[in-house]
Formats: C-alpha cells, sequence, structure tokens
C-alpha cells in the first residue's frame, strides 16, 4: 500500500486543482519558478551550517566534549555513546542518521542505546538546519526568541525520549 500513497497523493491533488480551474501542471510550474526564487537567499545559510555541521564533527569536537559530559550523563542514567548524536541532532539530520545507524551497527537496534538513538531521532529536530531555512526564506535576519525556545523544546524532547525508552522496554 505505501507504494501508491505518493501516486495518489499527486493524483489527488490535480483532480482538486482542476476542480478549482486550475491547469494542475501550470499551478506546478509556477510553484517550481517561485521555488527557485528563494534559492539565492537559502543556499548561503545552507553552506553555512553545513560547514559548521561538518566543521565541528570533523575537528573531533564531540569526542572532546564527551568525556567532560560522561559524569553528567551517568548520574542521568544516559549512556555516554549517545551524547554525540544528541548534540549533533539541532545540526545535522544526515549526521544525526549516520550516528545513529553506527549506535545500532555496534550496540545492535534492539539495545537500549539502539531504541534510545532512534527514538531521539525522531524527538527532536535540526534546529540549527530549520531556522537557516525558514528564516533565510522568509527574510528574517534576528532570530529573537526563537532559537532559544527551539532548543529547549530540543532538550525536553530529548529528555522525554530518554524517559519513555526507559520505562517502556
Amino acid at each position: 500500500m505505501t507504494d501508491w500513497i505518493i501516486p495518489l497523493l499527486f493524483t489527488l491533488l490535480a483532480l482538486l486543482t482542476l476542480r478549482r480551474g486550475t491547469d494542475p501542471y501550470e499551478a506546478l510550474l509556477q510553484g517550481a519558478s517561485e521555488g527557485l526564487l528563494l534559492l539565492p537567499r537559502l543556499l548561503p545559510c545552507l553552506i553555512a551550517l553545513l560547514t559548521a555541521s561538518a566543521m565541528l564533527r570533523a575537528s573531533g569536537f564531540f569526542d572532546l566534549l564527551s568525556p567532560l559530559l560522561a559524569p553528567l550523563l551517568n548520574t542521568l542514567g544516559i549512556s555516554a555513546d549517545l551524547l554525540p548524536l544528541i548534540l549533533l541532532q539541532p545540526f545535522s539530520g544526515s549526521g544525526s542518521m549516520a550516528l545513529a545507524a553506527d549506535l545500532m551497527a555496534v550496540h545492535g537496534a534492539d539495545s537500549e542505546i539502539g531504541r534510545m538513538a532512534a527514538v531521539l531521532i525522531g524527538s527532536s529536530e535540526t534546529t540549527f538546519y530549520t531556522i537557516a531555512v525558514y528564516f533565510g526564506a522568509a527574510g528574517i535576519q534576528k532570530s529573537r526568541h526563537a532559537l532559544p525556545a527551539a532548543l529547549i523544546g530540543d532538550v525536553v524532547g530529548m529528555a522525554v525520549a530518554i524517559l519513555t525508552v526507559k520505562k517502556l522496554f
């Protein structure tokens, strides 16, 4: 059934567009044109964010920070192996997925660490990426309270994810 969801969705959207009296192909082209106009504003933000994320990973920043925060995590009952994932998730979704896959390969997908990694990936946002894309698209220069609020949401989401795995498994 999942193989049919996207084709059915496209068909439904085309039929709804026709019902409104609009040419679906023209609407698609117009949306694509507007999306391409956003590209020059978004591209510098994305390049800077992806470069910073890669630099953090390559520099060993997470490896340096892990031993410092390991005692705190151990008192909270969280494995220090999850720290790089917790720190990288707000920056890079693909990097976080790679770290989660590594954790699952080492510890097993059904281990507590594997389950926590999977739930952590689904319970938090790539905050910096999202802010870069949406604020860049809207031309917003100052994020004001959006970044702190989003990071607090990430911390709460990650805490609840860890607690949920600990309580359910």
